[in-house]
């Protein structure tokens, strides 16, 4: 049988970088023979790529209440839990994903400002008693992630549908950094910071240092 695969996320604020260092540290990982499955929340099964679109692009999707953006959120996340997370950690392999409960309680919790004791008990329903072996909180400062945002949207143009939470006001991202910072402070052991405001290789380096005891 395989030993248990190692489970790491990656959270953040937009622009913070996190798919970019997944990508990296998914080769890092595999030129060391590590067998690597990347994902990201909401999404990663074709039912939650279908529930991803709905809650950041579709215009059906503008303005529904934050308990139902909550459900959405866990409805895609326990799908992929049991579809994809839980049998490649069986099988040995490394997950990395882009955000996982965290993002909803910086979020949904703090940021639509639901009850933290609801968001956690429709999280418990939805991971069944997963937690992440590594939390890489990818930190960057405001004036970068907005300079971030605002060179994707250029990049874009008109090609890329919107999405409504890179759409929402500095007092909402204000909330969220400090859902993540009140995350971070109360579990410590699970939890690393990375400064996500340099070079693309000085962050994956970061990154690195951050896991690197998971694979000694």
């Amino acid at each position: 049988m395989n030993p248990r695969g190692r489970f790491i996320t990656f959270e953040g604020g937009e622009a913070a970088g996190k798919s970019t260092q997944i990508a990296r540290l998914a080769r890092r990982l595999r030129d060391r023979g590590h067998t690597v499955l990347e994902l990201r929340e909401p999404g990663g099964t074709p039912l939650g790529e279908k529930i991803r679109h709905l809650l950041k692009h579709d215009p059906d999707g503008r303005g529904m209440a934050p308990e139902t953006e909550l459900l959405l959120m866990n409805a895609s996340r326990a799908e992929l839990v049991r579809a994809r997370i839980l049998p490649a950690l069986e099988a040995g392999q490394t997950v990395l994903c882009d955000r996982f409960f965290d993002s909803t309680v910086a979020y949904q919790g703090h940021g639509r400002g639901l009850n933290l004791a609801a968001v956690q008990a429709v999280i418990d329903l939805a991971v069944g008693g997963l937690r992440p072996d590594r939390t890489l909180w990818l930190e960057v400062a405001p004036e970068i992630a907005r300079a971030r945002l605002a060179g994707r949207r250029a990049a874009q143009g008109t090609s890329e549908p919107s999405d409504r939470f890179d759409e929402e006001q500095e007092a909402f991202f204000a909330r969220v950094a400090r859902g993540f910072q009140d995350s971070f402070k109360a579990e410590p052991r699970r939890w690393r910071r990375v400064d996500a405001g340099g070079s693309l290789e000085a962050v994956e380096e970061a990154a690195w240092a951050a896991v690197a005891d998971l694979f000694s």
